[in-house]
């Protein structure tokens, strides 16, 4: 059944949107730092996990999500497929939060890059992009995943936040290649971690590649009540879709949340709040 509801999706793709209009580009990141706030804290960093959609310039999703950020304050935010325009300077409107933006490509229709932006409420002592060599069909296009760095309170470690969108419309190879190079630079940070996105696990075989990945790195993914849980973006029965995994940390249950009454994505958006572990 999944593997024929790709095939329509290729069918619709390949008739309604021309081979040209997305423009493949370098790899970079694009951001803004300006917050005066040196580190997170360590004991309470409150964490927004969203894919919305490209809807961010549309003003039913921005009530959305300035209602979010007043009512929850997050200090982290994840969110996948966002619109930025080449000659914009900002995405969201943030005013108290330092951002980076890794776009995997540009729409030449709407003169816009598309791509993963994380927002933090400090400056990130390093940011850069990680774009998958493959492209997924049809469009042609890679995915991207951001990996940034965070200053913690009262730890000479960092938080290694990275935030991804997984390939999709590929084979289960192509998509463990983006995985395992996402392992590697996972692998390689010796403080917490914070791995989150929409990973595209439409499948029983691509969560267990995710499974076997977390296990390795000693990652657990964030504790949702089973109503929650069932918010969780899916795909005609699959998996979830989205993600909140950790390592280093600890969970406070009754703060995460999915928010299912929000709209203005097919996605929901995840929260979940942390403390460092001191152990």
């Amino acid at each position: 059944m999944l593997e024929f509801a790709e095939s329509l999706t290729h069918c619709f793709l390949r008739k309604f949107i021309p081979a040209h209009r997305f423009q493949r580009i370098q790899t970079h990141t694009i951001g803004r730092q300006h917050v005066h706030q040196t580190q997170l804290d360590s004991t309470a960093i409150q964490v927004l996990n969203w894919n919305i959609a490209k809807q961010n310039y549309d003003s039913r999703w921005l009530r959305d999500f300035h209602s979010i950020v007043h009512h929850y304050q997050p200090d982290l935010i994840f969110l996948q497929e966002v619109r930025l325009g080449v000659d914009a300077d900002h995405a969201v409107d943030l005013a108290d939060m330092s951002w980076n933006y890794a776009p995997n490509f540009i729409d030449a229709h709407h003169q816009a890059y598309s791509g993963v932006l994380t927002a933090a409420k400090t400056n990130s002592s390093r940011s850069r992009a990680i774009v998958t060599e493959h492209y997924e069909p049809i469009v042609q296009t890679p995915k991207a995943s951001l990996v940034t760095e965070y200053p913690l309170t009262q730890h000479s470690e960092t938080l290694l936040a990275i935030n991804s969108h997984l390939i999709n419309f590929v084979n289960l190879e192509t998509f463990h290649t983006q995985l395992q190079d996402l392992e590697f630079t996972l692998s390689t940070h010796p403080g917490p971690i914070i791995f989150a996105g929409d990973f595209n696990i439409w499948s029983a075989a691509r969560s267990q590649l995710l499974d076997q990945a977390a296990a390795r790195l000693g990652l657990q993914a964030v504790t949702f009540t089973p109503e929650d849980q069932k918010k969780i973006k899916r795909f005609l029965g699959s998996p979830p879709l989205d993600y909140i995994l950790y390592k280093g940390l600890v969970e406070q249950p009754t703060h995460a949340h999915v928010l299912d009454q929000i709209t203005s994505s097919d996605h929901k958006p995840m929260l979940a709040k942390f403390a460092v572990r001191t152990d």
